[in-house]
């Protein structure tokens, strides 16, 4: 039971703090529809501002929505537009905190899962899939993620499915063969052994032609063979980011390692790519198996030893490995060989 003055209380505070947010919307909104390249500094530092004043929950979520409103239509959005709105969320990624980046991240990652299971007709996709792309870009994610997804896209090979692949080699497709040559390199050969499987079931097979061509162009770094490919406005925009990040960390340390899978099951699992983000769902492992399982074996160790070691306190099984092999190890590369394995 709450009694009515309480009650009261918490009305006028749900009313008080709906009114704040519809405030802070409508001055995301404003500065977001007025966000081009040459006022992206002072956008950038009012935002910056914004997230000063107020809770960091409410600034993600919304620009969060507020950008996926912009960005995620039914057609397809200019490519300028979208890398303009990614390059203001890759810098406050940069100067406010990783975790602008990771919730924006998070909600296009899940819509973008959703509305491919949900064959829908319109744009949607592409835009999502442009979003990540041009985080990837602006640094703001690992190329684990993109391969992810292009793997994904490869399992499924259906025609929605080829375009797409393009659409995102047409984007990333260098710099990813930058980042991990050896990755690029398998993911061409799995999807050659798709499409051979796969002849059958196309009517038109220029398309997988035209796929497999791109592919064969990003392995051998030929870039004439790319219609309509131009690194230059991505560059131009990568120096605007340097000249706006104050920190020197604007480099790969800022960037997020987090894999497809563990972003679909965030809610799950909790969000281990953010720093500090409290997790008070279930416990990660709570099978007593999978825990008897990860007992460390070092091989034989004397009695002597382990005597030592419980001398010491060394009190869990990692820490009783570790001492053991430092105690017994005959020299440095030793050692190390042992505390790898």
């Amino acid at each position: 039971y709450v009694p009515p003055q309480i009650r009261k209380a918490q009305e006028t505070l749900d009313d008080k703090k709906r009114e704040e947010l519809g405030r802070l919307k409508k001055m995301v909104n404003g500065l977001i529809n007025r966000l081009s390249e040459p006022n992206l500094s002072s956008i950038s530092g009012q935002m910056e501002e914004l997230y000063m004043a107020n809770s960091r929950k409410d600034m993600n979520d919304t620009l969060t929505d507020i950008l996926m409103n912009a960005c995620v239509t039914a057609v397809a959005m200019p490519a300028r537009l979208l890398m303009e709105h990614v390059l203001l969320v890759s810098i406050l990624h940069h100067n406010v905190g990783i975790e602008v980046g990771a919730h924006f991240l998070e909600a296009v990652v899940k819509k973008f899962d959703e509305l491919c299971k949900s064959d829908a007709e319109g744009k949607e996709c592409e835009n999502l899939l442009a979003l990540i792309a041009h985080l990837y870009n602006f640094h703001v994610v690992h190329c684990l993620l993109i391969f992810d997804i292009l793997k994904k896209l490869v399992s499924t090979f259906t025609e929605k499915e080829i375009e797409l692949i393009l659409f995102l080699l047409k984007n990333v497709g260098f710099s990813l063969r930058k980042d991990d040559a050896l990755a690029l390199k398998e993911l061409i050969t799995e999807a050659q052994r798709k499409a051979s499987t796969a002849e059958k079931k196309f009517q038109d097979q220029t398309r997988v032609r035209f796929m497999l061509e791109t592919m064969m162009a990003l392995r051998n770094n030929d870039m004439r063979k790319i219609p309509g490919y131009d690194p230059e406005p991505v560059e131009r925009l990568r120096k605007l980011q340097r000249a706006l990040v104050h920190s020197s960390g604007s480099g790969k340390d800022t960037q997020l390692r987090v894999s497809l899978e563990s972003l679909l099951s965030a809610d799950q699992v909790g969000r281990w790519w953010i720093v500090g983000s409290s997790w008070s769902g279930a416990p990660m492992i709570s099978d007593t198996k999978s825990q008897a399982q990860q007992k460390l074996h070092v091989g034989k160790v004397s009695s002597k030893i382990m005597e030592l070691a419980r001398k010491l306190r060394m009190n869990t099984d990692i820490r009783r490995s570790i001492f053991c092999v430092l105690m017994t190890s005959e020299d440095f590369m030793d050692a190390f060989e042992k505390l790898l394995k």
